[in-house]
This record gives C-alpha cells, sequence and structure tokens, in this order.
C-alpha cells in the first residue's frame, strides 16, 4: 500500500467513522443498526489485504471508540480481527469475484456482533445477547443494502492493483 492510499483510507474510513457514530446508529430499522463502517472496512481490506486491513479496523475502531466515549480498545480489537481475516480472504481467492464483497459483509456483520459480545463478556460487563442477535438480521440486510454503492466507492478511491502484484501461480513443494 502506497502513502496516498494510506491516506486515503484513513480519510475514508474516518468519515465512514463520524457519519456511523452521528448519523447511522440513530436509524433504526427492526432493531437493526447499518455498520457503514464495517462495510468500508471489507472494501479496504479486499483491495489492499490483510496488513491493510488489521491497520484499518484499528484505526476506524479507535475513531468509534473515542467519539462514543465507549471502551477504549473494544471496537479496535473487533475491526482489527475483522480486517485481518476479510483482507486474508481477499488475498487467497479473486479479489475480483462479484459475490467477494457481499459475502465478506455478511459474515463480517456476523462475527462482528459475536466478536462484540464475547469481549463485552470476557470483560466481566453485561452482555445481553438476545437483542443483539434480533437485530442481526435487519442489520445484515441493511449492510448489504450498503455494500454496493460503499465498495464502489473505496474501488474509485483505491484503485485495484494490477494482476503482476499478485501472486498468480501456487507451487506446491516436495
Amino acid at each position: 500500500m502506497t502513502i496516498a492510499d494510506g491516506f486515503k483510507a484513513a480519510a475514508l474510513l474516518f468519515v465512514a467513522a463520524i457519519a456511523q457514530v452521528s448519523i447511522f446508529s440513530q436509524l433504526r430499522v427492526y432493531g437493526g443498526v447499518p455498520q457503514v463502517v464495517l462495510v468500508t472496512l471489507v472494501g479496504v481490506a479486499l483491495l489492499r489485504g490483510a496488513v491493510a486491513g488489521a491497520i484499518a479496523g484499528f484505526f476506524a475502531g479507535l475513531v468509534v471508540d473515542t467519539a462514543t466515549l465507549g471502551q477504549l480498545g473494544l471496537t479496535s480489537l473487533v475491526l482489527t480481527v475483522s480486517g485481518y481475516w476479510i483482507g486474508r480472504y481477499g488475498e487467497t481467492t479473486g479479489r475480483d469475484r462479484g459475490h467477494a464483497p457481499f459475502l465478506s459483509v455478511a459474515v463480517v456483520t456476523f462475527l462482528y456482533a459475536f466478536g462484540i459480545l464475547l469481549v463485552t463478556f470476557m470483560l466481566g460487563e453485561r452482555a445481553p445477547a438476545g437483542p443483539e442477535m434480533r437485530s442481526l438480521l435487519p442489520t445484515i440486510v441493511m449492510n448489504l443494502v450498503l455494500t454496493a454503492p460503499v465498495y464502489a466507492l473505496v474501488r474509485i478511491l483505491l484503485r485495484p492493483r494490477e494482476r503482476a502484484d499478485y501472486a498468480t501461480e501456487v507451487q506446491l513443494l516436495g
């Protein structure tokens, strides 16, 4: 990732985090809340890989934790792991596949909700799973609706690398 790409990704995630905290957190449909930060992170991680995804996830989570005055590091930890694994999925499978962003958003929305509950529980705080799991399906649907426009914007700002940069062939040793 170039320095210019890093600044573009940071600016994009900063705007997404502020929009998430100020606008999207107030929007509830059947109990679900759209997570524009998570969808933006999927775009960055798919296009730039695991390390960039982890760094982007940590940065976005830190902005969200700071803006909400929540437990510092909770969202950062879960988004760091999410960004890393989305980036690994993008590195090991075809990034150019049309279903990759949608599949990533659906899976990571579920895992993000489960991860937040797990980390909150491990910290010894109340983690009521009932309301979170009841609102999971509407959240996944709203995130899938956001996926196409957000991924298109991220793809415009962070142009995909040339295919020569990727490993095109796997060699078996032995």
